[in-house]
């Protein structure tokens, strides 16, 4: 048995798992430096105990369910990779409109990649992180191994994507990163790298999915690096099936007088967790963190979330909002953390929930740790059910309960859907309709853009 550098065995040593062994990890293909770099990621997985609600980051979660033997990573030596988009990804696609580059990943390899030749005339790249020149030095610079996830996710990367806007360059209209899972059984560690150039404008669709009644992991790592004076947006569409787990961490580093939007829509899998450490290293950075997110039958969506400032007059401002309905379960829990010289901060923590039945449950934790003085910082947050004033309102003036219900329930979400910040507009209505389908709405009060039954923009529930 191995050290750990206390004389004592290796974690994974004393509770071995059978799929996700170190020769598994050693036997995906890629180039020399990221076989080093998940032999390194591996060994720290190793070393580490897996997380339990004991502690504070995870409290509230379902860790202690989650199997990973249930689950093997995928060796990419399963033939050729399908052709085409998968008919449940052509609604979200068709409903963006034109896009400036497109890949798509089918089970962990890209099946089709696309970027606009006038772009990458000018520099933009838009695929493979693993080969990429400088893929090493872009892999982990913005996320580190904050947990054993993280560490695993780096184990067991098949290739990556990356996204890099050189300085100075405006890619018109948005890239569009499609991830699709359907392997029974299958995990997955999709790793996104964005690397906004100074003074660059981008906005960045990443959307995963899987069909209904497939089980699946992933473990995504998001690394937004946005330069000087750049504005990145982000956009992550979360649509897993009820059998899929989802541990993912995004982490951003924003430069001075540089501006991202990063937002989630979360409405599949069992237990979907995401983690978003954004940190404010520049002079008048601006961090806009925003999220949708909706549990029924017994999902259960957990947000955690850092807003860092370590640098003086910067700005983040936080709007997360959720439903649950069913036995369905929320957690949020958020630390705005102002380190000593962070002097003119300004940051706001809002959560806000709605529990729509009496077997739903949401947990709302906010958290300030503040170094620094001539700051300003709020937060707030609110668990309830629906305000029954407003819906007094609606059926005094004819409308049906169950309609007026679904209409302030949409209503609250446009503040995240249709806020000013948000990326990709086009693709409010087909969110709303999503939201809509989740209620149960009926064809007639679906707003225009269409969407499926189930909540789900693909509708194949």
């Amino acid at each position: 048995m191995g050290p750990t550098g206390a004389g004592r065995p290796l974690f994974r040593e004393r509770y071995p798992l059978s799929t996700f062994t170190a020769d598994a990890s050693a036997a995906l293909p890629g180039p020399a430096w990221l076989r080093a770099r998940r032999v390194e990621a591996y060994e720290r997985f190793a070393a580490a105990p897996l997380p339990t609600e004991a502690e504070e980051i995870w409290r509230y979660s379902r860790i202690g369910a989650l199997d990973l033997d249930a689950f093997a990573p995928v060796t990419g030596d399963d033939g050729p990779v399908p052709e085409g988009v998968p008919d449940e990804l052509v609604p979200l696609l068709r409903a963006t409109g034109e896009h400036s580059a497109m890949v798509l990943v089918r089970n962990g390899r890209i099946a089709l990649a696309h970027l606009d030749p006038a772009l990458a005339a000018r520099g933009v790249y838009v695929g493979s992180l693993a080969d990429a020149p400088d893929g090493a030095d872009l892999l982990g610079s913005v996320a580190g191994p904050v947990d054993a996830f993280v560490s695993l996710s780096t184990a067991f990367v098949s290739e990556g994507l990356l996204v890099r806007v050189p300085r100075g360059v405006v890619v018109p209209h948005p890239v569009v990163l499609l991830h699709w899972v359907d392997v029974p059984g299958a995990a997955l560690f999709p790793r996104l790298v964005v690397q906004a150039g100074e003074s660059s404008q981008v906005t960045v669709l990443d959307h995963i999915g899987s069909p209904a009644g497939v089980a699946v992991f992933v473990a995504p790592v998001v690394e937004l690096d946005v330069a000087d004076n750049a504005n990145a947006g982000y956009l992550a569409i979360q649509e897993l099936g009820r059998d899929a787990w989802q541990i993912g961490y995004h982490a951003s580093r924003v430069g001075a007088d540089a501006t991202l939007t990063s937002s989630i829509v979360a409405l599949g899998g069992s237990y979907a967790r995401v983690r978003t450490d954004s940190e404010l290293a520049g002079r008048g950075g601006t961090s806009n963190l925003l999220a949708a997110y909706f549990g029924d039958g017994e999902q259960m969506h957990d947000f955690r979330t850092l807003q860092d400032h370590a640098a003086p007059r910067t700005t983040s401002k936080l709007l997360f909002k959720g439903a649950v309905e069913d036995e369905s379960h929320a957690v949020y829990s958020g630390l705005i953390r102002v380190r000593k010289g962070a002097a003119g901060t300004d940051a706001a923590q809002t959560n806000r929930n709605l529990v729509l039945d009496a077997g739903a449950r949401a947990d709302s934790v906010p958290n300030l740790e503040i170094e620094e003085n001539d700051v300003r910082c709020t937060h707030a947050s609110a668990v309830g059910p629906v305000d029954e004033d407003q819906r007094y309102y609606l059926e005094a003036r004819g409308v049906p309960p169950e309609v007026a219900e679904r209409l302030i329930v949409l209503g609250f979400f446009d503040d995240v859907i249709a806020h000013r910040s948000a990326p990709v507009p086009a693709l409010r209505p087909l969110l709303r309709a999503a939201v809509a389908a989740k209620l149960g709405r009926d064809a007639r009060a679906v707003p225009p853009g269409g969407g499926g039954p189930g909540g789900r923009l693909s509708g194949d529930e």
